[in-house]
């Protein structure tokens, strides 16, 4: 056997693997680039553990933060590249991006120019024109972007969905949406650069949601409040208008045990969805007549296990391969973003 036919049947037999580990269809070349960002892990565990993908290798551009990774079990047997040699990977197909939130729209434009799709994570950065240019560049190569905000796939967000395009809860009239936690002082002083405070770090998810649902709002007015010396925005809420509709979304990082009373209420004229908590979901819904098997009055709707990311992941696969249209299109990210940053009291340059 020549080395090019031992090669060539090499080759031949590592693909195929990668087929049946995927079900029978190709796996997607992937990589990363960074760590820092809260939801890195997050993502990279739900990368490793699917069968859609072939993760290739990691980046982390930041010493100290590499040295930090190494050291975690997360990211025990990866293969550390920069971001040259990740991206010119032979066959790689996507990259997903989890640096720090000030270095988000610096690496995804390296990825959308190097023609490859782009998991982007949440917030996109400060600059709306230059996360237009990102969105623009990746149409204009028939590329996906894919953004972390961790609601899309929460089957109570699901249920919501369908249940207001079937008719079930009649036209929205308000919506309250909270998403808060508490920080530490130590906590605190890395938000600091970013002068958008909780709204800008968390009440994204939220925004994420009520533009999917309603639409870009009409009006959008911030309050900011400070309560601490260090000058964060840790207590806002932000008031999202519509013709018929009123929207608040309240972020706050002083709540104790926050995480606890995150919710998300849409009420409607024929019924109401109560998730509270987001995590894992809990959903109560009214309504005016019975639906399916959903009676009149108030009930609690069962909803399947979910983990955070891994539906988020699969579609992704689903609609690189051409299998399925991608939902989360370019304009609804630039509305979710102009919207997170008009909310968060935040210039829009």
């Amino acid at each position: 056997m020549t080395r090019r036919t031992f090669q060539t049947l090499a080759i031949g037999s590592a693909a195929s693997q990668l087929v049946a580990q995927a079900g029978g269809k190709p796996r997607i070349k992937i990589g990363q680039i960074g760590t820092r960002h809260a939801h890195a892990t997050g993502h990279l565990e739900a990368i490793l553990k699917s069968p859609d993908y072939d993760f290739v290798g990691i980046v982390e551009p930041d010493d100290e933060a590499r040295k930090r990774a190494e050291k975690s079990a997360a990211y025990a047997g990866l293969k550390w590249m920069t971001e040259d040699e990740l991206l010119n990977t032979p066959g790689l197909q996507a990259v997903a991006v989890e640096t720090h939130v000030g270095g988000l729209l610096q690496h995804a434009a390296r990825v959308v120019d190097a023609g490859l799709h782009l998991h982007l994570d949440k917030p996109a950065g400060e600059s709306l024109p230059e996360f237009k240019r990102i969105l623009d560049t990746a149409t204009a190569k028939k590329r996906l972007v894919k953004m972390g905000y961790v609601f899309r796939t929460n089957p109570a967000f699901v249920f919501m969905r369908q249940a207001l395009k079937a008719g079930w809860l009649g036209d929205v009239f308000s919506i309250h949406a909270e998403m808060s936690k508490f920080l530490g002082d130590n906590e605190r002083k890395p938000m600091l650069q970013y002068p958008g405070g909780s709204m800008f770090e968390l009440g994204g998810h939220l925004i994420d949601a009520v533009v999917d649902l309603m639409g870009q709002p009409q009006k959008v007015t911030p309050f900011v409040r400070r309560t601490r010396e260090d000058g964060f925005a840790d207590n806002m809420l932000a008031v999202l208008e519509y013709a018929k509709a009123t929207v608040t979304v309240r972020s706050a990082m002083i709540e104790v045990e926050g995480g606890s009373r995150r919710q998300f209420v849409l009420c409607g004229d024929k019924g109401t969805c109560e998730i509270r908590p987001l995590e894992p979901a809990a959903l109560k819904l009214s309504l005016d007549a019975p639906h399916d098997a959903f009676k009149k009055g108030i009930q609690d709707v069962p909803l399947p296990k979910s983990p955070r990311y891994a539906a988020d992941w699969a579609d992704f696969a689903k609609a690189i391969r051409g299998e399925e249209a991608w939902k989360w299109t370019p304009d609804h990210d630039l509305a979710v973003q102009e919207t997170i940053l008009r909310a968060s009291g935040m210039a829009l340059t």
